[in-house]
């Protein structure tokens, strides 16, 4: 009988191209569940398993090294909620004051406002102060439906508490469903013996597959992130690229993590001048912005694929890349709203109120999804000399934790965590002195190299530090 854990990880290496005969060297160990009627313990493993699965792949193909994959399902839980532990100082509040579930007159919405340019066009449709209270009298007032789409093409980001059979008959969630896990497509106009070469002659060594490696994020809260974060990890050059005016303070700590953090304009010709200039050289491209939001910059798919033919180009959206919700802004909270997750926890646990899942499994499973495809990317460009694109969602992430089903038996929960939880290391982040959650993947090599100082192992060059700390520019070598 297949386990919801080989069910995700399945479904996630196959929809990446990855050949089933390679599932055969994972493990999974640990014990306890983080508490949910859905398997969001197994996804997390799963999720990252399969991201670990490209990195033995690549290590396979690129230094010809085999490695068994050892999962740790508990440590992959604690992973998919937070990594970080402050030392001495506390992480700024994850959610603005007036963001979450309110009821309103036939069931209950939720409003994100952690961005004040969604939080004023909420306050504007619903005409009032930011105040909890006087929000909460406010939505009462209204429809769920009514009110979402009125926020929603104010500019702001609302969803409707769905079942999930509301969902499947709605428009958005149809075409979700017709939907892979991953649209994905490989560019074979690109393919060049020069290509491989130039990917081949990288500075990889077997303990930092990814040395050379250069990967432009341009990705915001949160599963994109992850992604690059996790790429960061195994030796990836990452620069983050964002607008002058954006920032994330409540995770930015989180999610900086071995990555280089820049700003550019790219209104402006010289900064977009020099934003070409760093796709044109990129390994990988991994973004998040909403569907079209490049192309109206000029940087739509075509152009990319015009400065490097051979980019592994990865990207992802809330909602799906079809059906008429294809553009709509989402984040992870409205996503199990829209799809059903946040009501099937509540009738599930009996509660009065919106039930999500305990931790946003749906940002970080799709983030090693994303990471998933982007490694895989690599690896076909190494010995195919192509470029591809992959294109992933967090409803299509939602269906497939739905279609795993539900639990509701008890199972042991995680242990509480402990000092033997986390690295020894001391990170010196930006924001003060912090330990990190030890690697939820281990690597356990088959064959051994003379040339590997280290293990593989999942590590980081630079502490995190704040958007717009760094120079736009690669790594000199």
């Amino acid at each position: 009988m297949q386990t919801p854990f080989h069910f995700f990880l399945r479904n996630m290496w196959l929809a990446a191209g990855g050949d089933h005969a390679f599932m055969e060297q994972v493990q999974l160990v640990g014990e306890g569940q983080l508490a949910s009627p859905f398997a969001v313990t197994e996804l997390a493993s799963g999720s990252i398993a399969a991201a670990g699965l490209a990195i033995a792949e690549w290590s396979q193909r690129r230094f010809d090294l085999r490695h068994r994959v050892q999962i740790d399902q508990r440590l992959a839980s604690l992973w998919f909620a937070t990594s970080l532990r402050p030392q001495g100082w506390q992480l700024p509040p994850a959610w603005d004051a007036i963001a979450g579930d309110y009821p309103c007159k036939d069931g209950w919405i939720r409003l994100h406002t952690n961005a004040a340019h969604h939080r004023h066009a909420a306050l504007q449709v619903l005409g009032c102060e930011a105040e909890r209270d006087t929000v909460a009298a406010v939505v009462a007032g209204w429809y769920g439906a009514e009110l979402e789409s009125a926020i929603v093409q104010a500019g702001g980001c609302a969803a409707q508490m769905r079942s999930s059979d509301d969902w499947a008959m709605h428009a958005q969630g149809t075409a979700v469903q017709q939907e892979p896990v991953l649209h994905r497509a490989l560019h074979t106009h690109a393919h060049t013996q020069a290509s491989r070469s130039a990917l081949a002659d990288k500075m990889g060594d077997p303990s930092r597959p990814f040395a050379g490696i250069k990967v432009l994020d341009l990705t915001r809260i949160l599963a994109g992130p992850i992604a690059t974060r996790f790429l960061a990890g195994f030796g990836a050059d990452v620069l983050r690229i964002d607008p002058p005016d954006w920032d994330e303070v409540s995770v930015a700590p989180e999610v900086t993590l071995g990555k280089r953090c820049a700003r550019l304009d790219v209104r402006k010709p010289d900064d977009r001048h020099r934003f070409e200039q760093l796709l044109a050289e990129a390994d990988v491209l991994i973004h998040g912005y909403r569907p079209e939001a490049l192309e109206r910059l000029g940087m739509g798919a075509s152009k990319r694929r015009e400065l490097n033919p051979a980019l592994v180009d990865i990207c992802l959206d809330a909602y799906g890349w079809t059906g008429p919700w294809s553009k709509r802004r989402g984040f992870d909270s409205l996503v199990q709203m829209s799809s059903g997750i946040a009501e099937a926890g509540m009738r599930l646990s009996g509660a009065n109120r919106p039930q999500p899942l305990p931790v946003q499994a749906l940002d970080h499973a799709t983030g090693y999804l994303l990471a998933t495809a982007a490694i895989r990317g690599l690896t076909e460009r190494l010995q195919h000399g192509v470029g591809c694109e992959s294109r992933a969602s967090l409803a299509r992430t939602a269906r497939l934790l739905l279609c795993a089903g539900t639990n509701c038996h008890t199972r042991p929960p995680l242990a509480p965590e402990h000092q033997d939880d986390l690295q020894h290391h001391v990170e010196q982040t930006s924001w003060g002195p912090a330990r990190r959650l030890q690697a939820p993947l281990r690597f356990d090599p088959v064959t051994v190299s003379s040339a590997a100082t280290e293990p593989l192992t999942m590590r980081w060059d630079y502490p995190a530090g704040p958007l717009g700390s760094a120079n736009a520019a690669w790594v000199a070598g």
